[in-house]
């Protein structure tokens, strides 16, 4: 088994702990008292925050902002360029992270506000603004992000077009 792989240009700070088989790609930098646990996957370019969780085989795509104190949970998908921040009036306090629940999917260019939750097994769409908790197994879409559907009828869509591609 294979602890970590880095790629060029990687920063990390003080007392960050990695699972097994953990990949960081080009130029990221991880802050302090951060934790990535196995199989997790972050690309090139992403600003993960001090005291940061992110669990078990995730998949944070390339540009991607994940602010202090965010929690990740387990088999997440965090398309490229999206911010998940964590201080609804900058340079406030306290923080207030966001929490990313298990199975969750974040499409590309999403910003995710401070103190939402990110339900289990939810989607969030392209360039949507989440300003508040995402209920668990429900596809939102929007500025803000508003329900459009359930992950039910997601993964049915999903298989139709899946279907309908050329092979």
């Amino acid at each position: 088994m294979q602890k970590v792989k880095l790629g060029k240009g990687v920063i990390i700070g003080e007392n960050v702990q990695f699972g097994e088989d953990v990949v960081v790609w080009n130029y990221v930098i991880i802050g302090d008292n951060t934790k990535i646990d196995d199989g997790t996957h972050v690309g090139s370019f992403c600003d993960v925050g001090k005291n940061v969780m992110i669990g078990k085989n995730c998949n944070v795509q390339a540009h991607v902002t994940i602010s202090n104190g965010c929690r990740i949970g387990n088999n997440v998908f965090i398309a490229p360029n999206s911010s998940i921040l964590n201080d609804r009036f900058p340079q406030s306090e306290p923080i207030t992270p966001p929490i990313i629940e298990d199975d969750a999917i974040i499409g590309g260019c999403v910003v995710i506000l401070p103190n939402t939750t990110i339900g289990k097994r939810s989607v969030v769409a392209a360039g949507s603004v989440v300003t508040k908790d995402v209920a668990p197994e429900m596809v939102v879409k929007g500025v803000p992000a508003k329900p459009m559907m359930t992950r039910k009828e997601y993964e049915a869509k999903k298989k139709d077009f899946a279907k309908m591609q050329p092979r």
